[in-house]
């Protein structure tokens, strides 16, 4: 049997989105998609001989890590870039905020930025309420 597990797995990696679905899993704009697609070379879907951008498991994984760098961490599009190129570095100027103490300091950095995050969404929310007044 492991010939059909490896039939499997190989049609279940052949699965290809286009950009509509993409767009829709990771809830970004197709423009977005195809600007981030410039910027990143790691993210490369296949063009279909019409072409359309296909992309594949491991280019929509991609998108959702650079998602989770840009818009949740807080790196520049210049820094995500450099941590995906090599994780372990730290972060930059362009990139995530250095801690000069340790990891604790910079965990903490990181969350009190979240909490600035969702305190900005918060209040543009709460200004959109009162624009409708």
């Amino acid at each position: 049997m492991p010939g059909n597990a490896t039939a499997t797995q190989t049609a279940i990696e052949q699965k290809l989105y286009r950009i509509g679905e993409v767009s829709r899993l990771t809830d970004l704009k197709p423009f977005v998609l195809r600007y981030w697609e410039t910027e990143f070379p790691m993210l490369e879907p296949v063009k279909s001989p019409s072409g359309h951008r296909l992309y594949r498991q491991q280019d929509v994984d991609m998108i959702f890590r650079i998602k989770r760098l840009l818009y949740d961490e807080g790196f520049t599009i210049a820094g995500a870039r450099r941590h995906l190129r090599d994780p372990n570095a730290a972060g930059d100027a362009d990139g995530a905020p250095l801690s000069s103490g340790g990891a604790a300091e910079g965990a903490s950095q990181l969350l009190s930025r979240k909490m600035l995050l969702n305190l900005r969404d918060s209040l543009r929310a709460f200004l959109t309420l009162l624009e409708r007044r």
